[in-house]
């Protein structure tokens, strides 16, 4: 059973194509959200080969399986304590694939009757990156091998798996203690995902596109839980359809769906058939990814930073929220060596409120200041730095909003111009040169970017002196 006093389950996902996207890369990416004050890491497993297989136990529920003996290389965003679990939650492996667990999303009763959840030994979220990225060598792979671990040792919780690789991104979606499927994106759509079960119709006789768990049809079958007659809808059968999904999720599906789809605009917010699949009115961009994590219904009466009545403000949970402890977008650029071509892309703290630093596949470390932090500020964390920045602007939003935006817009072109230019000096490097080259290249764009973090939050304190509710000014005539 989670001992955790906190709430792990509160993100939003977006996926996409290579034919979707403008520049032919796959993307994955999610908001991370747990509580206001909780860092996360940013490491580097290396390659490791082990004599006897580990043995990975839980510190959260206490499952337990055996490793394999050889362990790749991968990243991963780990928990500033594994009090609760690991938690590594996305990242690359040697391989060329990415993974991002876990979309938390929840089943209906009359499913779990059937199929309970294993809360006390099964896989859960904190487990999951763990026990797979560093084995896996396709996004088709990941999912096979995760949902055979999920039906071997069975699942603690409901939860969606994000894969992608240079030609395929994959969606996972386990539902019960030991039944899931999972469907490819189609090259040339996009999905957005947030707390529930997404997936819709199944073919059953399409394995370029949907996996399954042995057994499920029968177990819906034995068990009654269809009430079509010629239709496997997931979400529909294992799903929930209650007032929560509206309120808490389904807003955000809409909203996402919007940005990318404007033609869409008629959708419902609250409407439980929003489609899972989606093609967008244009091709995507990575930005188009981080104005939809970053976003908190902007254009909209249901914005709580805008105009809106207060009831309308209030109404929905923005994608962006206080809570979000890191935001990753995973993209592959299939015209390139994955090492360079592999970027991922971390915000740390508030999405809305930070940015996003590139980290290619290739590195072999990760700068300092990202491998340390914990519940109480430290001027020294990454991750500290970045919810600071955000902190300030809370204070002063209609002051400071704009003095935000202004450094996001610097770094991003920052951003672009130095991978474009890393890319193109690492095309004739491989091996050791490489890796050295863009482990010490990355570090320059982490420190370049601290350096311009600081200015700002120096002058929002300097700025704040002046705004103090005990300020007075005199009358001149006085």
């Amino acid at each position: 059973m989670t001992t955790d006093p906190f709430n792990f389950s509160a993100c939003t996902s977006v996926l996409a194509g290579s034919k979707a996207t403008a520049d032919g890369s796959t993307f994955i990416g999610r908001n991370e959200d747990a509580k206001t004050a909780w860092p996360k890491h940013f490491v580097i497993h290396a390659h490791t080969e082990f004599e006897q297989s580990p043995l990975f136990e839980s510190p959260d529920n206490h499952f337990k399986m055996p490793l394999p003996k050889i362990r790749g290389k991968y990243s991963a965003t780990p928990e500033w304590t594994p009090k609760f679990g690991i938690f590594e939650e996305d990242g690359f492996n040697e391989y060329g694939v990415a993974m991002s667990a876990t979309e938390s999303a929840y089943a209906n009763s009359r499913v779990l009757s059937y199929d309970p959840l294993l809360t006390e030994n099964g896989i859960g979220e904190e487990a999951i990156v763990t026990i797979t990225l560093p084995y896996i060598h396709s996004a088709k792979e990941g999912v096979s091998y995760l949902g055979s671990l999920i039906e071997k040792y069975g699942s603690s919780e409901t939860n969606g798996v994000l894969f992608s690789d240079q030609k395929n991104v994959w969606y996972m979606e386990i539902a019960t203690g030991h039944h899931w499927v999972a469907q490819r994106i189609p090259d040339d759509s996009y999905a957005v995902v947030a707390n529930q079960l997404a997936i819709q119709e199944i073919n059953f006789t399409d394995s370029a596109n949907f996996m399954f768990s042995s057994g499920i049809q029968k177990f819906v079958s034995d068990n009654h839980l269809n009430n079509q007659k010629d239709s496997f809808n997931f979400r529909d059968i294992f799903g929930t359809h209650d007032q929560s999904d509206a309120i808490y999720s389904t807003p955000r599906v809409w909203y996402g769906q919007l940005l990318l789809t404007p033609s869409v605009a008629s959708q419902d917010p609250m409407s439980m058939n929003l489609p899972f699949i989606r093609q967008a009115d244009h091709l995507i961009q990575r930005e188009d990814l981080e104005q939809i994590l970053g976003s908190h219904f902007q254009g909209t009466q249901y914005d709580p930073i805008g105009t809106g009545s207060i009831s309308d403000k209030h109404k929905f949970r923005p994608i962006s929220l206080a809570k979000t402890q890191e935001s990753h977008i995973l993209q592959i650029r299939p015209d390139l060596p994955f090492e360079i071509g592999g970027i991922h892309w971390l915000s740390m703290g508030v999405t809305a409120q930070s940015v996003y630093v590139p980290f290619f596949a290739g590195i072999t470390d990760t700068p300092e200041n990202y491998k340390i932090g914990t519940d109480v500020y430290d001027d020294k964390s990454a991750y500290w730095l970045y919810k600071q920045l955000g902190i300030l602007v809370d204070s002063h939003y209609l002051e400071f909003g704009s003095l935000l935006k202004d450094l996001q817009k610097d770094l991003l072109s920052q951003f672009n111009a130095s991978v474009k230019w890393i890319q193109t000096e690492s095309i004739s490097k491989s091996g050791t040169e490489l890796t050295d080259f863009l482990t010490k290249e990355n570090l320059k764009i982490t420190e370049a970017a601290e350096i311009k973090v600081k200015a700002l939050i120096s002058q929002l304190i300097t700025l704040s002196t002046d705004l103090s509710p005990l300020n007075f000014k005199t009358d001149q005539n006085l």
